[in-house]
């Protein structure tokens, strides 16, 4: 479903914009590990005695480690070390949970949508602000359809702030202008736009509705609709 009051307003502008590279997000886009971070930062919050359930897990979509560290211990002074020390245990149970991931665990719809652009002739990327991206998609089998990998290891300023897909766009050689970004998350979809991209929203649209265009899935995308793709 495309958002047709944003297509309107911006239909002129996309129509000169050769789109000539995809940049996608990880978490909700490609796959799902949303449950695998829920129950590492449940794990972390049930030893540290600290409430939280999966309602205060969507409010951690599309953010750094750090900045759910903050939203998930706000009511406590967390020293610096100690902060580093609750950020690494968390990483550790997310990467045992991650041990469990396989190709199964692609989101429908995503290797057609990888195939077709890359039959296009389009550049691929993947920016994610969680530092085990590579290791995501190595076990999802995917690694081979990306030119650039941009992660939370990439930028020291990730979503919101636009540093990610300017990094990602860097390393394809193109403008900011000759990008798409895939998202679900209302941040890296405000990130997007602040960097000068096209912007695809995958979800709701009280979550996502400032996209360009907004589709209820991957599977949904109809590349038809886009306009200006130029690869």
């Amino acid at each position: 479903m495309v958002h047709q009051g944003n297509r309107k307003r911006q239909e002129a502008e996309q129509a000169k914009i050769k789109i000539r590279a995809f940049i996608f997000d990880l978490d909700g886009v490609l796959t799902d590990t949303a449950e695998y971070h829920y129950r590492a930062w449940k794990r972390l919050a049930d030893e540290e005695r600290v409430p939280f359930t999966r309602n205060d897990n969507e409010k951690l979509r599309g953010i750094s480690r750090r900045a759910s560290l903050n939203l998930i211990f706000q009511e406590r002074k967390l020293t610096e070390y100690k902060a580093l020390e609750l950020m690494d245990r968390k990483n550790g149970y997310y990467r045992e949970y991650l041990n469990n991931i396989t190709t199964g665990d692609l989101l429908p719809g995503v290797i057609e949508l990888l195939g077709k652009l890359q039959a296009r002739g389009c550049r691929l990327a993947m920016a994610s602000a969680s530092k085990n991206a590579s290791t995501v998609i190595e076990q999802l089998n995917i690694a081979s359809y990306f030119d650039a990998i941009a992660d939370g290891n990439s930028v020291k300023k990730t979503k919101p702030a636009p540093d990610l897909f300017l990094y990602a766009a860097n390393q394809l050689g193109l403008l900011p202008e000759n990008c798409l970004v895939v998202e679900d998350a209302e941040a890296g979809i405000v990130a997007a736009r602040v960097a000068g991209m096209v912007t695809i929203g995958i979800g709701p649209p009280e979550r996502v509705g400032e996209a360009d265009y907004v589709y209820p899935s991957v599977e949904a995308i109809e590349l038809d609709d886009i306009q200006g793709i130029g690869c």
